[in-house]
């Protein structure tokens, strides 16, 4: 009996060749990368120009990548339009608000978690501290980016030059004091997803007249091991993409 003409050669695991090499392709661009070279995407990605040229064509056809005019390319908008839909059936509540509340348990501060949105952050998940005076901050709040922990860690996990961006992401986490309000501190760690692509940052935040700085460095260990259990949790197991930081502090 004939083969089907639409089979595809199997994967290992039963996966189509096809499919995982189109999806590595897509892979092959770097948070910050808006273009690669197609030598550069045969690179990456273990394919011959050949295929990953006929991939990409093939990719651009239901605008997942785009060609640009000098023949490098980049995502295209389908690939903006997964991502927003996965975000969108991102449950927060589910994932992230158990971790939330085990940081308000040991440290008894408010804590939350914020992910980028173009230049500024927004808390998209919140839990308040027992202490009748603490720092307040809505769910939904959208913040500056360059002002704050949780601003700055997601700034330096996102590719930043300079400083205080390089310090960040060798240690792998941040402290603010009266940076972006006077009187409220805060220490914030990275979170990743999958592929350790980052997702946000999470942190504790609440008065300076109770958050010293030896506070903040005391409760920054629990912070980081919170924001690694998670991100190791989402991620998967370490790999050559996992931020060399969170290898100091593995869970």
């Amino acid at each position: 009996m004939r083969n089907d003409p639409t089979d595809e050669p199997a994967a290992a695991g039963g996966g189509v060749i096809a499919v995982t090499r189109a999806l590595s392709l897509m892979e092959a661009f770097e948070v910050g990368e808006s273009t690669l070279s197609l030598a550069e995407l045969s690179r990456r990605s273990g394919m011959h120009k050949t295929t990953a040229l006929r991939l990409a064509r093939t990719l651009a056809l239901s605008q997942y990548m785009v060609q640009a005019d000098g023949g490098q390319w980049r995502l295209g908008p389908a690939a903006g339009w997964l991502g927003a839909r996965y975000q969108a059936g991102f449950d927060v509540n589910r994932v992230v608000e158990p971790t939330l509340h085990e940081l308000v348990k040991a440290t008894g501060e408010s804590a939350s978690f914020y992910v980028r949105e173009g230049d500024i952050r927004a808390c998209v998940a919140r839990v308040e501290g027992p202490q009748s005076v603490r720092h307040h901050v809505r769910v939904g709040e959208r913040l500056p980016l360059d002002k704050g922990a949780p601003g700055r860690v997601i700034l330096a996990f996102s590719g930043a030059v300079g400083e205080p961006y390089e310090s960040i992401r060798e240690e792998g986490f941040q402290l603010s004091m009266g940076e972006r309000e006077a009187e409220v501190s805060s220490v914030a760690a990275p979170v990743f997803g999958l592929n350790w692509r980052l997702l946000g940052s999470v942190c504790i935040s609440g008065p300076s007249a109770r958050l010293s700085k030896a506070k903040l460095m005391k409760h920054a260990k629990t912070v980081i091991r919170a924001a690694n259990q998670l991100s190791y949790a989402l991620a998967g197991s370490k790999s050559a993409q996992t931020p060399r930081a969170l290898s100091r502090w593995h869970p």
